[in-house]
């Protein structure tokens, strides 16, 4: 173990699995010298050359599209959309093209393919580059989802998702390429599909997503110094979904906040609310269960007012004492 960035997980998962097989290339815009726009990619055309980290031009379609074309012939490839807002220009080439191959062909194409992209508020990037769209993607049949919230589970989901043989939407939190964890230098995988209990706690459970994970384990420090235990799930990836941690997890403590930056309104967490409602877990709570999500309006540049549209720290103390309360 080591401790190493988010970023430099990625990069790390990246470049062995390149190692190990011919087959993956990574593509994108400025991903070659430049390192791409957060530098995930820097130093691989050194190691790897241009013909397997690809830079491409402007254009999100094509981008998507030459990997579908890619992954149908053999070919594994992990393309980076410079900010995930950008996935709206290469949703036909994902929804109608990427996540229905498989079905269509019945059974005999296989799109190996996984898309990177940054996402998330807190670098002042405004409206349209700081939006976090993955209940969008969640909702599309053959498209799986992950989102890590630490460089330990960067690199195992990747490692992951490029083993895959079906295209798998990869969300970094922009914020988190900074953030630093204890990552093995060996060879690992974490499965797509399996959630991670961050803490463990008997009150109240919090399920959070990418940054909102480190958000309510702070929250948790501070509930804990006011008698209450929080248990901390992190579903690392949406689809597929690991329902039966979630439930267990519930039912156990009888009281769920859901947490998580996109905009509450169509959020993945009414999908996680609706999973506990029709559980077993239901009988077992003792009080509503609740959802903290991003005001519904575009984030703003204003550096005060984007922390004002996104749930803080104090909004997820709030919310866990009102419910336990009962209020």
């Amino acid at each position: 173990m080591r401790e190493i960035t988010y970023a430099e997980a990625v990069r790390e998962g990246l470049s062995q699995r390149m190692r190990e097989d011919s087959d993956v290339f990574v593509l994108g815009e400025d991903i070659g010298v430049y390192g791409g726009a957060f530098g995930v990619t820097r130093g691989m055309i050194e190691e790897f050359g241009p013909e397997r980290i690809r830079n491409t031009p402007i254009s999100e379609a094509a981008i998507t599209g030459a990997a579908v074309g890619a992954a149908l012939t053999g070919m594994k490839p992990v393309l980076e959309l410079q900010f995930s807002d950008f996935i709206t220009i290469a949703m036909d080439q994902l929804v109608n093209q990427a996540a229905k191959v498989r079905y269509m062909y019945g059974g005999k194409g296989h799109v190996p393919m996984v898309v990177r992209t940054p996402s998330g508020s807190g670098t002042g990037a405004a409206a349209q580059h700081s939006q976090s769209l993955e209940a969008w993607v969640a909702h599309i049949p053959g498209l799986k989802v992950v989102q890590p919230s630490t460089a330990y589970d960067a690199k195992g989901l990747l490692k992951a998702a490029m083993e895959d043989p079906n295209p798998v939407i990869f969300y970094e939190h922009k914020v988190l390429y900074k953030s630093k964890s204890d990552v093995p230098e060996e060879e690992y995988t974490i499965p797509l599909g399996k959630a991670d209990i961050k803490k463990e706690g008997t009150d109240v459970t919090i399920i959070a997503t990418a940054i909102m994970v480190h958000k309510a384990l702070e929250a948790a420090e501070k509930l804990e110094e006011k008698g209450i235990s929080v248990e901390v799930v992190d579903p690392r990836t949406l689809v597929p979904l690991d329902e039966e941690t979630i439930i267990k997890s519930v039912s156990k403590t009888g009281r769920v906040i859901i947490v998580h930056e996109a905009v509450k309104r169509g959020g993945f967490g009414g999908e996680i609310a609706g999973v506990i409602a029709e559980s077993e877990a239901f009988d077992y709570l003792d009080a509503p269960i609740r959802r903290l999500g991003a005001l519904p309006i575009p984030v703003p540049y204003n550096p005060v007012l984007e922390k004002a549209m996104i749930p803080q720290v104090e909004d997820i103390v709030k919310a866990v004492e009102e419910t336990m309360r009962g209020a």
